[in-house]
């Protein structure tokens, strides 16, 4: 143990023999779904406390099996920050009259780590209390409490009531110019997204800022990449949860919400593999899908990582991501000397405050109202518009900054700050000091070559055996990582053979079978020719068949005719010699009444007779009806 040569620590060495009983575990196989943990203690002796402290450090470890091959991992140091509560103690008599020193307790000692602990261990009772029904009541979401809890992501409610009519009407107006002519951004647009765009058209108007309208390719993509395997699945999956806990949408494990964040977040990874997943994205996809569908929330999405240049935030171990910090630095070290001055004094730097501020868009710990209203800055100016927040943000909080130490100002910005801006009124004044905030595109080019610069005096200044080593253990970094990916090609390799040979074997088979089918079929086709050819020939004997009965029942047909003709002309030579008798009839009748009235003794007999016989007439007409018929 000692100094280091620089002079900037102190340092503690301890070694430990493996084959001592105590490390057993430590020359055991680590077993695939398991973890083990390494625990190292220190007992430092400080002179103004009585009793040692002891620090402990929590670090995961892995043993591999003894045959296989080993690559050697970056040696990262493991950091831990450590939180102590001092208290005076009491001396003794003799202690006082020796006038030693002020001499202290210890009362607690809390890591980081620890801290970071309880905090997920409120976070998850905050939403097991949740599923229970403990919703938080609208006044508490809107005012909220004093303690020192920070505010839970997705909180604040956003009414989609439109009360100002003259603003939507501007955007209606705004939005039919903007349909006729898609690739041209109407002048009032960026007028229209400073005073905020209505909940109601947010989902529409975003994508037309970010042009999705020109992207739907994009929407096809996404319905293929969501078939797709990510290796972030585990980074995803341990997201969910964490992502806007206090919106009714994510609330639930296994929702809707939280399936299509899983979905969205999993397609990106596959379509931009060399950012994948990175944490914060969740929170920005998720401010997405609450106002568009997730074909609609991939396309903006994309447009917002590769057009507005977010992803280069992620890329190349967060390089750009450092611009931007000494980017805002510069900025604010210009508009705002007095708090720059005292972040200096207590060593506060950009990256501890504006990390999340960057990565996500200021999605995460901000109300719903103020990240929606920031979002609609950011897709119609672009990037200034972080800037332009993060000042506003200092500048409305320069007071308060101003008294507090170190950990206060932490504490600030985790808890405080982001509870100033729950009201709509609050959100409303820092965009407008946001929209009043300049920041100058040159002075930001120039920024950029100052850090460049500085970057490569670095470079150049830096010992060249920590440069090759850095160089070494980034190769080797990649190697490692070549060989794994090589690995898992090859995995995919071997797996893509086997699935082949199975697909080919059963290819074979399903041919072999259709090969029979076909034969059959093709026997089957013969005999359906064979029976064809029968089948036509038994129809054309039937065709001759029925013509030479046709012509048998015509001729017979005309034979009747014949027969009828010649009946009908014996039945008028019959009827016209019937009528001539009738006629004769009638003259013998008529001469037969002559003779009969000379006669007296006729004439009484047929008066008499007449009431009871027929007259002649009328036995005239009977006769001839009879001989009618």
């Amino acid at each position: 143990m000692g100094y280091e040569s620089a002079g900037k620590g102190y340092s503690v060495v301890a070694e430990w023999n493996p084959v001592s009983e105590n490390f057993t575990v430590l020359n055991e196989e680590t077993a695939k779904d398991m973890r083990v943990f390494m625990t190292v203690a220190v007992d430092l002796v400080f002179n103004c406390i009585r009793e040692p402290i002891r620090f402990t450090l929590e670090t995961r470890a892995k043993v591999y099996p003894k045959g296989e091959r080993f690559f050697f991992h970056s040696k990262k140091p493991v950091k831990e920050k450590y939180y102590m509560h001092l208290t005076p103690a009491k001396l003794a008599e003799s202690e006082q009259s020796a006038h030693c020193e002020q001499q202290y307790e210890l009362k607690s000692l809390v890591s980081e780590t620890v801290k970071e602990r309880k905090k997920a261990l409120n976070l998850k009772n905050y939403q097991i209390n949740m599923q229970a029904g403990g919703i938080p009541s609208p006044n508490e979401d809107e005012e909220g409490s004093d303690d020192e809890s920070p505010m839970v992501s997705g909180s604040g409610h956003v009414s989609k009531e439109i009360t100002d009519a003259d603003l939507l009407g501007q955007w209606a107006e705004t939005l039919k110019k903007w349909h006729a002519h898609l690739s041209h951004r109407p002048k009032q647009v960026h007028m229209l997204c400073r005073k905020g765009v209505p909940e109601a058209l947010r989902g529409e108007v975003w994508q037309l800022l970010s042009g999705c309208h020109q992207s739907a390719e994009l929407v096809e993509a996404y319905r293929i990449l969501i078939t797709k395997d990510s290796p972030c699945t585990e980074a995803i999956s341990r997201d969910m949860n964490r992502t806007f806990p206090a919106h009714e949408y994510f609330r639930d494990e296994g929702g809707i919400g939280q399936d299509s964040l899983y979905k969205l977040s999993k397609a990106y990874s596959v379509y931009d593999a060399e950012v994948g997943y990175c944490q914060g994205l969740s929170f920005l996809i998720a401010a997405l899908l609450l106002h568009m569908p997730e074909e609609q929330a991939f396309s903006v999405l994309v447009k917002i990582m590769y057009d507005y240049h977010l992803r280069n935030f992620y890329k190349d171990g967060f390089q750009d991501l450092h611009l931007r910090f000494y980017q805002l630095e510069r900025i604010f070290q210009n508009q705002l000397p007095d708090l720059y001055g005292h972040f200096i004094d207590i060593q506060l730097e950009a990256h501890m405050y504006a990390s999340q501020w960057f990565l996500s868009m200021f999605t995460a710990k901000f109300p719903l109202y103020l990240v929606y209203r920031i979002l609609d800055l950011f897709l119609c100016d672009g990037l200034n518009t972080v800037f332009s927040v993060a000042l506003a943000l200092l500048k409305d909080s320069r007071r308060e900054l101003l008294a507090l130490d170190f950990e206060g100002v932490l504490k600030f910005f985790r808890v405080t700050l982001p509870k100033k801006y729950r009201s709509e009124p609050a959100a409303n004044s820092l965009l407008d000091i946001a929209n009043r905030t300049k920041v100058s595109v040159k002075k930001l080019q120039k920024y950029e070559q100052e850090y460049l610069a500085i970057q490569a005096a670095q470079v150049k200044q830096e010992d060249p055996l920590t440069m090759y080593e850095r160089d070494n253990k980034r190769l080797m970094e990649t190697n490692m990582r070549l060989e794994r990916e090589n690995d898992s090609l090859a995995q995919e390799l071997i797996t893509s053979k086997v699935t082949l040979r199975n697909d080919l074997d059963s290819a074979e088979e399903s041919m072999e079978s259709l090969c029979k089918k076909l034969e059959k079929m093709s026997r089957e086709f013969a005999d359906s020719e064979e029976m064809v050819k029968r089948l036509s020939t038994e129809n054309s004997q039937l065709k001759e068949k029925y013509r030479s009965e046709v012509c048998s029942v015509e001729e017979e047909l005309k034979r009747n005719k014949e027969i009828i003709a010649q009946y009908k002309d014996i039945c008028n030579s019959m009827s016209e010699r019937n009528e001539k008798n009738i006629s004769s009839y009638r003259e013998e009748l008529s001469k037969f009444k002559e003779v009969m009235t000379h006669c007296s003794q006729c004439t009484e007999s047929l008066n008499i007779t007449a009431p009871a016989r027929p007259s002649v007439d009328q036995s005239a007409a009977s006769k001839d009806k009879k001989i009618r018929e």
